[in-house]
């Protein structure tokens, strides 16, 4: 089974591979460098739509290349004011060789208000950086990885989205 990601990141390729190998068997995730078209720290449906707009330029790519492709995957994480307060979320879009497609999020977190400001004018990565004296955390663990003293990743965030997004295609048509 041939699937792209949109993104050279390998944790966010890691946590494809392992949702998709979850369900699947003989699971090859390729990573491409693709645009988002959205801000770089996405804001409430900023998020969806740079996952979108990523599987979008993943299909024009396949396209180009003469590519079969069997799933087009991309996530973008972002911030977003539900609920009374700012979480980051991980928005995971999923689409098959047919054009069906799902959505799926991964486990969201807390903000707190005082930094949201910041955040929004700079990014979330280098906010937890600062405030958790660390370095820029866009490696495949994430700043995640410190809020929770080491017991969940990025890549734990991002395949959860994408198990979220696959139970539309692993039930046949009963959750269609």
């Amino acid at each position: 089974m041939k699937i792209l990601i949109g993104t050279k990141n390998k944790g966010k390729v890691e946590a494809a591979q392992k949702a998709f190998s979850r369900f699947f068997e003989n699971v090859e995730v390729e990573g491409i460098a693709v645009e988002s078209e959205v801000p770089e720290q996405p804001i409430n449906d900023e998020a969806l739509q740079g996952a979108k707009n990523r599987v979008k330029n993943l299909k024009k790519y396949a396209k180009e290349n003469s590519l079969n492709v069997d799933f087009y995957v991309a996530m973008e994480s972002g911030i977003t004011d539900k609920f009374g307060c700012w979480l980051n979320v991980t928005t995971a879009y999923v689409e098959d060789k047919n054009g069906d497609n799902a959505v799926g999020l991964g486990p969201a977190y807390q903000i707190p208000d005082r930094y949201i400001d910041e955040v929004k004018e700079k990014e979330l990565s280098y906010v937890l950086a600062k405030v958790l004296k660390t370095e820029e955390q866009k490696t495949p663990q994430g700043g995640i990885v410190h809020l929770t003293k080491g017991n969940v990743t990025r890549i734990d965030l991002a395949e959860y989205a994408f198990i979220m997004a696959l139970t539309h295609f692993v039930n046949g048509d009963v959750w269609k």
